[in-house]
């Protein structure tokens, strides 16, 4: 299924490629084809794709996976957007980062809606608890949330966690200042249930082998 086909599929969601152990080459092919957006996992590689593919001038990337605290001072203006904000304390750290680079960052919160002891994030009590003091982040502007659902055979089984993390941020906007923080995201759907998602509201989905294959195994 070629590029075009896919974000067909995907409408109106935005497609983040998720190139993470993907060549150099592989993304330069779907940058060819037309395709801006790609998410990374570990940040040295990320940074090391980001120095080496700065002739691709209109990318965004993206970071999706875990961030440890000790390196925020990494990624703090390198990305588009960080997905993977999974702590009050991280997004402390990276804002106290940001202040010190004189930038601000774009992020979204990570929420744990199956409280999967495997995956970090928020659980949705702890959010709604510490979302006063994350708004209050001064480097920090929160575009939305993305949730990991539990990984089934059936993509109807996520349905309802893509349905609760709608119905998450909708009630946060009355909460919110949607001048500093504008909740426009919702990033969520893989390439076994994005259609799923993308009914349920999903505005960026994250697809990785429809779009390269089979993954390499991690160097």
């Amino acid at each position: 299924m070629d590029l075009k086909t896919i974000a067909q599929s995907c409408a109106p969601a935005e497609i983040l490629a998720v190139s993470k152990l993907q060549s150099e080459e592989k993304i330069r092919e779907l940058y060819h084809e037309g395709q801006r957006h790609f998410g990374e996992n570990y940040v040295q590689e990320a940074l090391e794709k980001i120095e080496h593919l700065q002739d691709l001038k209109d990318v965004q990337w993206h970071l999706i996976g875990h961030l440890q605290k000790n390196k925020a001072k990494l990624v703090v203006g390198k990305f588009a957007l960080i997905h993977s904000v999974d702590s009050l304390e991280l997004a402390e750290t990276l804002s106290r980062q940001c202040e010190s680079k004189k930038v601000e960052q774009n992020i979204l919160i990570q929420v744990n809606l199956a409280h999967e002891e495997t995956k970090s994030g928020f659980d949705k009590e702890s959010l709604l608890k510490g979302w006063k003091s994350l708004t209050a982040l001064s480097h920090l502007n929160i575009f939305g949330l993305m949730t990991m659902p539990p990984l089934t055979e059936e993509g109807q089984e996520v349905r309802l966690y893509f349905r609760e993390l709608r119905e998450l941020k909708d009630s946060l906007t009355s909460q919110t200042d949607l001048k500093r923080h504008p909740l426009t995201e919702l990033s969520m759907g893989t390439s076994h249930d994005f259609k799923v998602a993308v009914e349920e509201g999903a505005t960026i989905v994250r697809l990785g082998t429809i779009l390269f294959g089979e993954r390499p195994t991690k160097r």
